[in-house]
């Protein structure tokens, strides 16, 4: 047990939320320690998940506005060596929240 903080994001100014889903190229681990060592070091993407499925990772990348997403995207995102591909999403509103299960 502990204690934790619970941020708005919104009022922080990074009301906006974005799903990515991406694939890479390869899935060995240099390319898997390549993507999460970047991912690491974007202040944007606020949870990153390794997945089985399609896409290898789901990223929730938290910004300002559209315009903020579209320069993390071009800028930042797509400039991982061995991306294949990206997908985003945006979420219409949230359904359910939770810390996390207690029971």
């Amino acid at each position: 047990m502990g204690y934790g903080a619970r941020i708005n994001e919104a009022k922080m100014g990074f009301g906006f939320s974005v799903f990515v889903s991406v694939r890479l190229d390869q899935q060995v681990d240099s390319r898997l320690q390549d993507f999460e060592s970047n991912v690491r070091s974007f202040s944007e993407v606020v949870d990153c998940w390794l997945m089985t499925g399609n896409s290898d990772y789901l990223l929730r990348v938290a910004v300002a506005d559209l315009k903020e997403f579209e320069s993390f995207l071009t800028s930042r995102l797509t400039k991982i060596p061995g991306i294949a591909t990206i997908e985003s999403s945006v979420p219409i509103r949230r359904v359910k929240e939770s810390n996390s299960r207690l029971f």
